[in-house]
C-alpha cells in the first residue's frame, strides 16, 4: 500500500516541552496517536480521490459528508496535530508583539485576558475536541470544536490550537484540563510562529 500521507517529525526532542508536557506524553501523543491518524488516513484514502490530495484539501473535501466521516476524522486530526506541535517550539517568543499583539488587545483586552477567555472556552469543550485562536474578518476570535473538527473545515483561519482530548494531558494533569491549557499558553506557545500565521491568510 502506498503512503501518500506522512507523519512529520517533531520539531524538537521529546523531552523539550517538559515539565509542562512530559516526554512520556509527547512520545505517546506523537508516536502513537498522531501516527495512527496518518496510518488510518492512508488506509482509508487508498484508491479514492483523496489519495492524491494535499492534506488540507482532504480536510475540506471530506467535511460534512457522512460517508466520508472516517476520512475526515483522521485527516482532521492529522492536520490539527501538525499545527499543535509546530506552535510549541521551545525558545520562541513568549509573548506576542506587533500586529498580533494589537489584534489580541483589540479582541480580548490584552494577553492575560485572552488566556483567561481561551482557557474557559477550552474547558467548555464537551468531551474530546480542540480550542483555537482564529483570525476572522480582520479580527481574532476563540473557537471550540468537537472531536477532529477545526477552523479549516469551517472555512476559517487558525492561528493556534490546543488539543483537549484526554490523551493530550491526562498523564501529566489527570482531569485538570484548565491547568494544562493555562500551562501551555504560559510556557510553550511560540508567539512568533503564531504571528507568522497572520501572513498566511
Amino acid at each position: 500500500m502506498s503512503q501518500p500521507f506522512t507523519l512529520p517529525a517533531l520539531p524538537f526532542d521529546e523531552n523539550a516541552l517538559a515539565p509542562t508536557i512530559s516526554a512520556q506524553t509527547v512520545g505517546l501523543h506523537h508516536g502513537k496517536h498522531h501516527a495512527a491518524y496518518f496510518n488510518m488516513l492512508n488506509t482509508l484514502s487508498e484508491g479514492t480521490e483523496f489519495a492524491d490530495m494535499a492534506l488540507e484539501d482532504v480536510v475540506t473535501g471530506s467535511f460534512g459528508n457522512a460517508e466520508m466521516q472516517k476520512i475526515f476524522n483522521n485527516a482532521g486530526q492529522a492536520w490539527n496535530h501538525i499545527l499543535y506541535w509546530n506552535q510549541m517550539q521551545p525558545g520562541g517568543a513568549d509573548a506576542p508583539s506587533g500586529e498580533l499583539a494589537s489584534k489580541i488587545n483589540d479582541a480580548f483586552g490584552g494577553l492575560d485576558s485572552f488566556k483567561e477567555q481561551f482557557t474557559a472556552a477550552a474547558v467548555g469543550v464537551f468531551g474530546s475536541g480542540w480550542c483555537w485562536l482564529v483570525e476572522e474578518n480582520g479580527g481574532l476570535t476563540i473557537m471550540g470544536t468537537p472531536n477532529a473538527e477545526n477552523p479549516l473545515a469551517h472555512g476559517k483561519h487558525a492561528l493556534l490550537g490546543i488539543d483537549v482530548w484526554e490523551h493530550a494531558y491526562y498523564l501529566d494533569y489527570q482531569n485538570l484540563r484548565a491547568d494544562y491549557v493555562k500551562a501551555v499558553l504560559d510556557n510553550l506557545i511560540n508567539w512568533d510562529f503564531v504571528a507568522d500565521r497572520l501572513s498566511l491568510r
